[in-house]
Order: structure tokens, then C-alpha cells, then sequence
């Protein structure tokens, strides 16, 4: 294979290495989502290559190689930070879990080979040096057109794989194309099987509608084949779900959540992208007609509801503790920013500094301009932020847990009452150094008994208890 001073590209390398597996008298092609994406002038995120070296062949050859999918016949040929994909040309069996096959047999045939790949335009084969194209299919007439069409039977092609009953939604979303008639009607047909697929690869696909650009229209595609209901019930609950109209003159809370995720760029964090999905999940839960509230529409503590049902939510499709942490605290907190200009400076210097609050900044202006469109607390926090120096919203500790135990506290429960005390006052402006902090620690609190310290007057913010908690009446 070339030197890796002459490879600066996962495209250089996958023609490298395709001229190396012709070299030992291989076939080798680029395939499936590369030539797509080339005939469609998009950069190609990754570079596969067909050929019809079997694994252990493509493995002797390229000792650097491994053997990712082996059993499928799919190799990974890696060349410093790149890597290429290498399948060998096969044929299925039959899929029985619905998502791989029971066995692979190989062929010698590429046209074999791509009759049982998914989608027409997924269905192309290109000749590395010359930039020909092999379609046996279709593929490129179906680009042409912008269509999504399986390749064969589509009833035969979703029953072997039920991912690929996503993956068409996916593909149509992220390329502004109509999914084929009859591959949209076997679609519905097949929708209610999609939960045999496992949680994380639902998840992965969700997570690629709503973070390539095109969130709205592959959301209205899940609930134009039917498979919202069976992939995410508690978004297809939000259909019809009546909002007040002096707040959200949109429409419904589907409509709502249509118009913010319709606003999310190519990009965008996967948590913030989750977090502004279900950010008023637990409105259709909650919901109060005018006959029962008397004055108008209200959602009486949606978003401590919709923090519960966001929690269950994410563990189902099975994030990492740290994004469930972060798509959670997204729902919980999104109806404090209502509060922002009457909160203590204290209460609003932490509610700025949670983790990742530039996400919290974006869902709140999100959701503010696919509704009443009024951005008087985003601007608030914008100003403040910019005028607030960093050390006063995140000032050195004056006091620790040690410093308690040396001025005779005993550590127990109230330690964290005491530092939140100072921490308050150190917040507001009131103190400046430790002395400051241990006069007013003296003053407010006075060890008592020899096991125990008690408060004797003053308390922490309990605003600040727990961010994520809100029990207000929601919007």
C-alpha cells in the first residue's frame, strides 16, 4: 500500500486500497454511501470497499487490518487516523432476528452483491481510478429523482432488516427526498415490527434525524409511516394536545415541538437535540382544559413531570449516565428562565453556571421563537453573562468542610446548610474574604452538644436546593 506521505484522506486510502487488492488479483470497488454521496457532490463521511476477497485474504493483506465483522465478511483497513471498511461480495440467508443474516455465502458477483443491500441509491458501485459507475439497480436514475426506493421486494428487504424501516426515514429526511410509494406502503405495513431492533440502534438513528438538519421533516415522516407510535409513543401523544394561545399561537404541542426541532442545525450536541425534543413531554400528561382551570389551558407542573418521563426515557434508549444527566437537567430547568429577573443573584449566578448551560440558553431561545417569540429573559442573560466577570460567578470556596471542623463543628447534615450559607452571601456581593466568611458563620451558627452541630438562626437559598425541581404552575 502507498506510504502514509502520500495518504492524507480516508479517500486516498480507500483507493490505495483497492489498487492493492487489485494488485493480487482482486476485484475492488468503492460502494454503497461514498458513491452516493459523490454523485450527489456531498463530502462522504465514510469510504467503504466491495471486493471479492474473502476476510482472511483482505487480512493477510493488510496485516494492520481488523476484523470488525468478520462473520459478515467486513474488515477495517486502518492507515494512521484513517480507516476503511472492506466487505466481501455475498449473498444473505435468511435473517430470522429481523436485523442480521442467519448466515453469509460469497459470491464472486458484485451485481449479487448489491441486490441485497437496502435502498437503490445505497446500491452503487464505482471504479476507484475512473469514477465509473456500476448500477445494477437503478441508483442513479432514483437520485435523479430524489426517491427512496427499495431495492426488490420492499416487504422482503424490511422483513430481513428492520433498522433499515428508520434508515429509509433517515435517508429521505437528510437528502430532501419522497420515499417511493411502494416502499412507503410497506413501510406502514412493517412499522410495528420496528421493536425488535435494539434500543441503542433506534436510539442512533433518532439521534442522526435530529442532528443532521432536516429534524422536522424526518420526524414527520416517523408519523406519516406510523412508526412514532411504536419508536416514540410519548411524542405521538403530543398530536392535538391544545396549548393557550396568548403563550403559544403556534398550535398544539406537536406543532411546538415541530417548529424548535425544525430550527437545529447539522451539528448540533446530541444532548441539547434530545433535551429540545422532549423538553414538553410531560405537557399531554398534565394538560387542564379552560372547563376544569376556569380562566384558560394549563400544564400545572409539566416540567417536573416531564423530568420523570424524560429519565425513563433516555435509560430506555440506554445514554450514557452523563447525557441522561444533561438531557434531564435540559427538561427540568426550562421554565426557570421565566423567573430569571426577580431570582436572588445568588439563585441566578447558579442557575447560570450548571454544566453545559450554553444548551439551556438554546432551548430556552428556541422555544421561545417557535412561540410567543418574547426574548426579554434570553436577552437579560445574555447582558448579564457579559457583564458579570467569570470569578464572581464562579468565586474560590472561602470556606471548606475542614475549615467547619477546626472552628468546632461536627461534620453531619448541617455542614452543607453552613457552606451554602457562605456561599450565598459570597454570591451576593456581601462577603470578600475568610474572615468575613467565619464572623458570619459564627454569627449564624453555634456548635451544639458533642456529637452534633445545630443551625441556631439563617438558612440557605432554598431555591437552591435542587435546580432541576420545579413545582410551579407551567405554561
Amino acid at each position: 500500500m502507498e506510504t502514509s506521505t502520500t495518504i492524507a484522506s480516508p479517500r486516498e486510502l480507500a483507493r490505495s486500497v483497492c489498487a492493492t487488492l487489485r494488485s493480487h488479483g482482486y476485484q475492488a470497488l468503492l460502494a454503497g454511501g461514498c458513491v452516493r454521496d459523490v454523485l450527489l457532490k456531498r463530502a462522504p463521511i465514510d469510504f467503504d470497499v466491495a471486493t471479492d476477497a474473502l476476510p482472511d485474504q483482505v487480512i493477510a493483506i493488510f496485516p494492520e487490518s481488523l476484523a470488525v465483522g468478520a462473520q459478515f465478511g467486513v474488515v477495517q483497513v486502518w492507515h494512521g487516523e484513517f480507516k476503511v471498511e472492506v466487505a466481501t461480495f455475498r449473498a444473505d440467508g435468511d435473517y430470522s432476528d429481523g436485523r442480521r443474516p442467519d448466515e453469509v455465502i460469497y459470491t464472486k458477483s458484485p451485481e449479487q452483491d448489491v441486490k441485497r443491500r437496502d435502498f437503490t441509491i445505497n446500491g452503487l458501485l464505482m471504479e476507484p481510478k475512473s469514477g465509473d459507475v456500476l448500477d445494477f439497480v437503478g441508483g442513479q436514475a432514483d437520485l435523479k429523482a430524489g426517491l427512496i426506493r427499495a431495492i426488490g421486494d420492499p416487504d422482503m428487504r424490511f422483513t430481513e432488516d428492520k433498522l433499515r424501516l428508520m434508515r429509509a426515514v433517515r435517508f429521505a429526511a437528510r437528502f430532501g427526498f419522497a420515499i417511493e410509494p411502494a416502499t412507503m406502503a410497506a413501510i406502514k405495513r412493517h412499522a410495528k415490527e420496528i421493536s425488535v431492533v435494539s434500543a441503542e440502534r433506534l436510539r442512533d438513528e433518532l439521534t442522526k434525524i435530529l442532528t443532521e438538519g432536516a429534524a422536522r421533516r424526518g420526524f414527520e415522516l416517523l408519523d406519516e409511516t406510523g412508526l412514532l407510535p411504536f419508536v416514540l409513543p410519548e411524542i405521538a401523544a403530543m398530536k392535538g394536545v391544545e396549548q393557550p394561545p396568548q403563550y403559544h399561537p403556534e398550535g398544539d404541542v406537536w406543532t411546538h415541538t415541530l417548529l424548535m426541532i425544525e430550527q437545529l442545525p447539522a451539528g448540533i450536541p446530541a444532548t441539547l437535540a434530545w433535551g429540545v425534543l422532549l423538553h414538553d413531554v410531560g405537557k399531554p400528561p398534565t394538560f387542564r382544559p379552560i372547563s376544569e382551570t376556569g380562566d384558560r389551558i394549563r400544564f400545572d407542573g409539566h416540567a417536573g413531570v416531564g423530568e420523570r418521563m424524560g429519565e425513563e426515557i433516555s435509560r430506555r434508549f440506554r445514554f450514557s449516565t452523563e447525557d441522561i444527566e444533561q438531557i434531564v437537567a435540559l427538561i427540568a430547568n426550562h421554565m426557570r428562565f421565566k423567573d430569571v429577573e426577580r431570582m436572588r443573584t445568588a439563585t441566578l449566578k447558579r442557575f447560570v453556571r450548571m454544566p453545559r448551560f450554553d444548551e439551556h440558553m438554546e432551548l430556552h431561545r428556541l422555544d421561545c421563537t417557535s412561540s410567543h417569540r418574547h426574548l426579554n429573559a434570553y436577552n437579560f442573560i445574555q447582558r448579564m453573562l457579559a457583564e458579570t466577570p467569570h470569578e464572581e460567578i464562579h468565586p474560590p470556596k472561602l470556606l471548606t468542610g475542614d475549615d467547619l471542623l477546626e472552628m468546632g463543628y461536627r461534620q453531619g447534615p448541617v455542614f452543607r446548610q453552613i457552606l451554602a450559607t457562605v456561599e450565598d452571601a459570597q454570591l451576593e456581593g456581601k462577603l470578600g474574604t475568610k474572615e468575613d466568611a467565619v464572623q458570619l458563620v459564627r454569627s449564624k451558627f453555634k456548635p451544639k452538644g458533642p456529637g452534633r452541630s445545630e443551625e441556631e438562626s439563617g438558612s440557605a437559598d432554598s431555591e437552591n436546593k435542587n435546580l432541576r425541581g420545579v413545582g410551579r404552575s407551567q405554561l
